[in-house]
C-alpha cells in the first residue's frame, strides 16, 4: 500500500467523545458548506423506496408470484439502485441482537475501544474518518470495521472481544447476509438477461470480499450543519444495510431530491454499488445516498458490502454491449478502485464517472 496509507494525517479525534462533551457549537472541522448542508423541509422528501418480499423467490412455489417478485426487483435496481427486501431468510432475532451487540460495543469506556484504533492502511479496527487529505471536512459519526472474507484476510484477533459475544454473533450473522447476497446476486444476474452464475463469477466465484463497516451517529447539538456520512455511492458490489430500528437517518438521492429512507420491522435494506453498475453496462444503477444526523438520539446501522475480488477486472458484462449500447466504463480492478476511496474519502459519485469511456 502506497506509503500515504499508513497513518492518519492528523490525530483522530472520536465523534462520541466530542457528543458527551455537551458541547453546544460544532468544530469547524464538521460543519458543511451551506449548499452540502441538509435540509429537514424543502428539499427532503419521505417517500419511501420500494419494499420487496422475497417469500416467493425462497419458497418458489408460485411461478406468476415469482417472476413478479422478479419484476419488482428489477425496476427497484433500474429506478432507484435501493430498495427494502422482508421475508430474507436473516432471523429478526439474529438482527436485533447484533445490532444491540454493536451499541453495546459503543457504550463502552473510550479505553476498551481505543485497543482496536484502526489505520487507513486496511481501516480495520475502530475508527473515525475515511481518506488520508489534510484539513478535509469530516463526518459526524465513528465506526468499526471488519474483514470476514475471503478467508484469507480475516482476523478475528482483530475483532472485540467485548461484549463477549461478539465474534460468534458476527460470524452467524456474517454467514447469513452472504447467503441472502448469494441468492440477490442470481436474481440480478438473470433479470439482466445473464447466465444466473454470471455477477457471482464476475467477482470471483467463491473466492470474494465481505466485510462489516458498523456505523455510530451520536447525538449531534447542530445536526442542520452537518452530515453523519458524506453524499457517495458505495464502490463496491452490494449493500446489505441493517438500519437503525428506533432512527432514521439514510437518504437516496432520487433526481433533485434526497428521499428520506423509513426503516420497516425486520427489513434488510439493499443497494447496489458502482461494480454492480459497471458489470451491468449502466442499466443497473448505483445510487448516491447520506446520512443525516440528529439532536435527540444516537443511531447505530450495520452495512455488509458484498464486493469483488480485488485483483479482477471489472468491466461491462460482453452480452450487454452492443452497437446501440457500447461500453460505457473502461475495466479497473476492485483494488485499484477502492484506493481512490481511502485516498481522498467519499465524493459523490465521482469515481465511477471517471471511469466513463468517450463515446
Amino acid at each position: 500500500m502506497m506509503n500515504c496509507l499508513q497513518s492518519w494525517p492528523e490525530p483522530i479525534v472520536r465523534v462520541q467523545s466530542l457528543s458527551d462533551s455537551g458541547i453546544h457549537v460544532l468544530p469547524d472541522r464538521y460543519i458543511r458548506h451551506p449548499s452540502d448542508r441538509p435540509s429537514f423541509t424543502s428539499i427532503s422528501t419521505h417517500a419511501n423506496i420500494p419494499v420487496i418480499d422475497l417469500h416467493s423467490l425462497l419458497a418458489a412455489r408460485d411461478a406468476g408470484l415469482r417472476q413478479a417478485t422478479l419484476d419488482r426487483i428489477s425496476g427497484a435496481c433500474r429506478e432507484w439502485g435501493f430498495f427494502q427486501v422482508v421475508n430474507h431468510g436473516v432471523r429478526p432475532e439474529l438482527m436485533k441482537s447484533i445490532r444491540q451487540l454493536w451499541r453495546d460495543f459503543f457504550h463502552l469506556p473510550l479505553e476498551a475501544k481505543q485497543v482496536y484504533a484502526n489505520s487507513p492502511t486496511t481501516y480495520e479496527g475502530y475508527g473515525s474518518r475515511l481518506g488520508v487529505e489534510k484539513g478535509a471536512k469530516l463526518d459526524w459519526s465513528d465506526y468499526f470495521f471488519l474483514n470476514y472474507l475471503p478467508e484469507s484476510v480475516r482476523d478475528e484477533n482483530k475483532w472485540p472481544t467485548t461484549p463477549e459475544s461478539c465474534r460468534e454473533l458476527v460470524n452467524e450473522y456474517s454467514k447469513a447476509v452472504v447467503k441472502l447476497c448469494g441468492i440477490l446476486m442470481k436474481i440480478l444476474s438473470v433479470n439482466l438477461g445473464l447466465e444466473e452464475d454470471y455477477l457471482q463469477n464476475a467477482f470471483g466465484g467463491d473466492d470474494i470480499g465481505a466485510c462489516l463497516r458498523v456505523n455510530y451517529y451520536p447525538k449531534c447539538p447542530q445536526p442542520d450543519l452537518t452530515l453523519g456520512i458524506s453524499p457517495h455511492s458505495d464502490p463496491g458490489g452490494m449493500t446489505i444495510l441493517l438500519p437503525d430500528d428506533d432512527v432514521s437517518g439514510l437518504q437516496v438521492r432520487k433526481g433533485e431530491h434526497w428521499v428520506t429512507v423509513e426503516p420497516i420491522p425486520d427489513a434488510l435494506i439493499v443497494n447496489l454499488g458502482d461494480q454492480i453498475q459497471v458489470i451491468s453496462n449502466a442499466i443497473y444503477k448505483s445510487v448516491e445516498h447520506r446520512v443525516i444526523v440528529n439532536s435527540i438520539k444516537e443511531r447505530v446501522s450495520l452495512a455488509y458490502f458484498y464486493n469483488p475480488r480485488g485483483d479482477l477486472l471489472i468491466e461491462p458484462a460482453k452480452k450487454l454491449v452492443s452497437k446501440d449500447r457500447p461500453a460505457s466504463y473502461s475495466a479497473m480492478t476492485f483494488d485499484q478502485y477502492r484506493l481512490f476511496i481511502r485516498k481522498s474519502g467519499l465524493w459523490g459519485k465521482s469515481q465511477v464517472e471517471s471511469l466513463k469511456c468517450s463515446q
